[in-house]
């Protein structure tokens, strides 16, 4: 029992000078988990000051094209509301006829639904300047009007002021804005649309909408990335969703 007595303590102490070894890394890897995790923290400061600094950069650069290249603006135009001239020049007319004059003016019939236009229809948005407009409520059927109407008309269209040249030109330069944008944000677009898709051959209604919808979807895309608010987007409004997204007021704009 005795000598059974010395070889445990003999196993003992060797346990326990190797637990103090063990002990002793231990110390040494939490020191170096330690001057790791300062290393981390600091670089991860670092990547958050370039990261700004990039986002700078983006904002500085996009506000610079949208000003220069790509002016996108409110445009005022001088038509007035039917129920506030009805108003003015009947006075028996009831409060209710003007309202529902009023309301009538903010309705549009669109794709087969009426479509109400919280902008009253008193405004369009431009782009590259005041005489390239869209309408304000995303109906965009002058154009694909006109191409049908060109189909059954011979000969040359002498009518330079057509709306769907507007139409046209306007969503061709929203769309080289968009994949401009897209590659200084460095946001993959969900929809591929081609820089010429509105300003070569006349496109057929199916064609024109399928366009138009993949424009406004590539609009919300880069909008969501940049944490616009939503309660400012609409599907339809192709350059306002724009204006929206390039705006100053916009803070996350470069994220």
């Amino acid at each position: 029992d005795a000598e059974g007595l010395l070889r445990i303590k003999e196993e003992n102490q060797k346990h326990y000078r190797r637990a103090q070894r063990h002990q002793e890394k231990k110390e040494k890897i939490q020191r170096h988990n330690h001057r790791l995790g300062d290393l981390v923290e600091k670089k991860t400061y670092d990547l958050k000051i370039q990261h700004e600094h990039l986002a700078n950069l983006r904002r500085t650069h996009i506000l610079e094209l949208t000003s220069v290249i790509f002016p996108i603006e409110e445009v005022k135009t001088s038509m007035r509301d039917p129920a506030d001239v009805s108003s003015e020049s009947d006075n028996a007319m009831t409060s209710s006829t003007v309202s529902k004059l009023a309301e009538a003016r903010r309705t549009t019939y669109l794709s087969g639904r009426w479509v109400c236009d919280d902008h009253n229809g008193d405004t369009s948005i431009g782009i590259t300047g005041p005489w390239i407009t869209l309408p304000n409520n995303g109906d965009y059927s002058a154009y694909y009007n006109w191409v049908e109407e060109k189909k059954t008309t011979q000969g040359p269209d002498m009518e330079h002021n057509n709306p769907a040249y507007t139409i046209s030109a306007a969503l061709c330069y929203a769309t080289q804005l968009v994949n401009t944008l897209s590659l200084i944000l460095d946001v993959n677009l969900p929809k591929k649309l081609c820089n010429r898709q509105f300003c070569g051959e006349n496109l057929s209604r199916h064609r024109f909408t399928r366009a138009v919808k993949k424009l406004n979807a590539n609009i919300l895309h880069l909008c969501f990335s940049q944490h616009v608010n939503l309660d400012l987007l609409h599907p339809l409004h192709t350059l306002r969703n724009l204006m929206y997204l390039v705006s100053p007021d916009t803070e996350n704009l470069g994220r």
